[in-house]
């Protein structure tokens, strides 16, 4: 996105509201990502269908998420900032209240991959205009937007289940639904025209693709996801083995790595409005790293004691984002395509969590000990935290 040098910034309490508001609209988007799998359970019941089937509603929305958003952000025109991210959040608003009337589980499946959509470009859009509505501290409004997503996974997606036990699957959908309305008509009434930039070719948005800098942000971000969301998924596993932790709940560890999540990302902001970008992406690298690779030795001391690197692990795994994201707009927003390489690197971050997974998965078929997932996650941020050693001493920082 090309920002001019008379775009706002945020020095008033209006233009900070308007942060806010995207950070609520994140916020309905964290818990949407990820409250469908809890509901699955009840999902299943309500509409006749296996598991497995139910399961296909997490996997419409994020393979729209991941794949979908960065296609249509693509296509938005520039002069259309204000539109496109109302637009992308009434998409958003509509599907979850379709999703929550659904009588059949097909339409509920295509409502999901549009709420999807919805999501990618939503956020995508909302991080790019919040940070061009704030040159003098736009760490700050990404970590806010990176804070309110993380908040609706560890507050809200809970919140959500709760609600869903005592009324029903789609009294959570119904949450997100008001919570992003609440977003919406906020931001139509306060968000201002955006600054307009001149129309960019397909073929030169595309030209991000071979841009250096891109490309090692964008694997950086993966390496990151494969890591630290692909470990996330084998977490229980690993405290409730004999060997570390033997813990009978999961739970007060996953509220731990979420808190976590919230404080890194709320915390990063200040720090990412003085730190250069690529040096805070190292150090975060370089802390995933240890915490993964140390996770089975403390817990094999003590379960409880593994909270540490839990939380540690949670929030820089979270943070990271805040220094990514920045860093694509400075390099990319000149270009005019801004928006695009933060929905690319939002896609890395899904692609990358799956990957991790099946990864994981795969390890675990193959009877390794359950110590090398965190420790084989901790060798994959360890390679990623290499790559980015290399490009801060490639661009001289």
């Amino acid at each position: 996105m090309c920002v001019p040098e008379s775009a706002p910034t945020i020095t008033t309490n209006s233009n900070s509201l308007i942060v806010y508001l995207i950070a609520l609209g994140a916020f309905a988007l964290g818990m949407a990502s990820y409250v469908t799998a809890g509901l699955i359970p009840l999902i299943e019941q309500s509409f006749g269908v296996s598991v497995g089937v139910a399961a296909q509603l997490v996997t419409a929305f994020t393979l729209a998420y991941g794949i979908g958003s960065p296609i249509v952000v693509a296509l938005l025109p520039g002069n259309r900032q204000r539109n496109g991210l109302l637009a992308a959040l009434g998409l958003f608003v509509l599907s979850n209240a379709a999703s929550a009337l659904s009588t059949d589980f097909y339409f509920l499946l295509a409502f999901r991959a549009l709420a999807g959509v919805g999501s990618g470009v939503y956020l995508a859009m909302g991080i790019a205009i919040a940070a061009s509505l704030s040159s003098s501290a736009r760490g700050k409004a990404i970590a806010i937007i990176m804070g309110g997503m993380a908040a609706g996974t560890v507050l809200g997606v809970p919140g959500g289940l709760v609600l869903a036990e005592k009324l029903g699957w789609a009294s959570a959908l119904w949450l997100v639904t008001l919570l992003g309305m609440i977003a919406f008509l906020g931001l139509a009434w306060r968000l201002p025209e955006l600054p307009s930039s001149d129309a960019v070719p397909l073929r030169k948005k595309l030209s991000l693709l071979v841009d250096g800098q891109v490309i090692v942000v964008l694997s950086v971000s993966l390496l990151a996801a494969i890591a630290s969301l692909g470990m996330y998924t084998f977490l229980a596993p690993l405290m409730s083995s004999s060997e570390y932790g033997d813990v009978d709940s999961i739970t007060p560890f996953l509220w731990v790595w979420g808190i976590g999540g919230v404080l890194g990302s709320f915390l990063v902001g200040p720090l990412a409005d003085r730190v250069k970008g690529p040096q805070m992406t190292l150090a975060i690298m370089l802390i995933l790293a240890i915490s993964l690779a140390i996770l089975p030795v403390v817990a094999s001391w003590n379960a409880w004691l593994a909270m540490v690197p839990i939380i540690l692990w949670g929030a820089v795994g979270w943070a990271l984002q805040v220094p990514q994201n920045n860093q694509l707009i400075h390099v990319r927003e000149s270009k005019g395509d801004g928006n695009l390489a933060v929905a690319l690197n939002e896609s890395a971050l899904y692609l990358g969590s799956a990957i991790g997974a099946a990864a994981g998965g795969m390890a675990l078929a193959m009877d390794l000990p359950i110590w090398a997932l965190p420790v084989g996650a901790g060798a994959v941020a360890v390679i990623g935290a290499v790559l980015q050693c290399i490009n801060v001493r490639r661009i001289g920082i």
